[in-house]
């Protein structure tokens, strides 16, 4: 029997502790040579907010952690599915960090998050097999494409896929950079159903992975503050070498998979793109509908939450969705029948999407 995946019940974590951009404007920042930035830091943050659209971002309270945060997400996205989570075949979890307690820098993976979660969820079923996945910030757009490929094998038929980081843990205060990134966790419970003409579910995909230059364009080193330990590490990226990639490969990516589901770009009702920089996720719908052969993108296609919320990685995509499928952000709402498009890019570099109709 054909078979579509489905998803039946969504949750999402948004922490506590909001962290403004005028928060930042008492930090000195310093550039990768060390070299403090002599510019004021009002310039530098206003400049920041121009170019990346974050006015605020969520950390979470020093008592929570990612699969704290993925627990309560996952709760939420069971209830509203309606299944009994005994009947769970996989629990995929998407993180790039695992637990990091606060005031420290250490990664904790040992046991996987995802067994975890099961084990918060009160999961006795051995068959649930529950594992993580470390696919940078398109992962959990990458759980799903796990589930509906396991599902069109007849391995599984209902998965429980998360995203859930502390990315606010492993920052470098002395960076500019640290201001793109938040806290956040995000849960969708997704199952086999029959693939009926017209149904809703999963219509395509595409993936990709550069692992060129493009590798280390995401990575972890020393802070920027002169004289800083070298063996204690932050997250770092290299922001125009990103952009530039994102823009020339994203949108192909996402092309590919409309073209794999036989939909043409105006027939899309909203692009969940991952939070990253408000300015390239625009930048890089627009050259979807460009590519396509539309001179304007649909007004109102894409939904963004990173002004308020931040990039908080695999999180940015299931957080957004269940907040606009929820009618809880925004203005924007979905309907039955509505074709819809995950895409996300991150540290591999990879790239991915999801065709879905609702």
């Amino acid at each position: 029997m054909n078979v579509k995946t489905v998803i039946t019940g969504t949750g999402c974590f948004i922490p506590e502790v909001v962290k403004s951009n005028r928060d930042f404007t008492v930090h000195n920042f310093y550039a990768e040579d060390n070299q403090r930035i002599e510019t004021h830091p009002e310039e530098v943050v206003e400049k920041f907010r121009e170019i990346t659209g974050i006015e605020e971002r969520r950390y979470a309270c020093e008592n929570i952690n990612a699969s704290d945060m993925a627990i309560v997400a996952s709760k939420l996205a069971i209830e509203e599915s309606g299944i009994d989570p005994e009947e769970l075949d996989q629990i995929i979890l998407a993180h790039n960090f695992g637990n990091v307690l606060k005031h420290t820098i250490q990664t904790d993976v040992l046991p996987a998050l995802a067994s975890r979660v099961k084990h918060g969820l009160g999961i006795r079923n051995p068959n649930c097999v529950a594992y993580d996945i470390l696919f940078g910030c398109p992962g959990w757009v990458q759980g799903l494409i796990q589930a509906d490929t396991y599902f069109k094998a007849g391995i599984a038929k209902k998965a429980l896929v998360i995203g859930t980081e502390t990315l606010s843990r492993v920052l470098d205060v002395y960076d500019r950079d640290s201001m793109i990134f938040s806290d956040g966790a995000g849960a969708s419970v997704v199952e086999a159903k029959p693939a009926d003409a017209g149904s809703s579910g999963i219509l395509s995909w595409s993936v990709q992975s550069h692992c060129m230059d493009e590798a280390y364009y995401l990575y972890f080193g020393k802070s920027n503050f002169p004289g800083s330990d070298p063996r204690i590490r932050f997250i770092k990226m290299k922001g125009r070498k990103i952009y530039e990639y994102a823009l020339q490969h994203v949108p192909l990516a996402m092309k590919t998979c409309l073209e794999k589901a036989g939909v043409p770009v105006q027939q899309l009702k909203k692009v969940f793109i991952h939070q990253a920089n408000e300015k390239m996720d625009e930048a890089i719908v627009k050259r979807l509908f460009k590519i396509c052969g539309e001179k304007e993108m649909t007004e109102h296609v894409m939904p963004m939450n990173i002004h308020k919320l931040g990039n908080s990685s695999v999180a940015t995509i299931p957080t957004l969705f269940d907040m606009v499928k929820k009618g809880v952000w925004d203005h924007h709402d979905l309907q039955p029948g509505d074709v819809v498009m995950f895409a996300s890019v991150g540290a591999g570099m990879n790239i991915n999407a999801v065709c879905y109709r609702m």
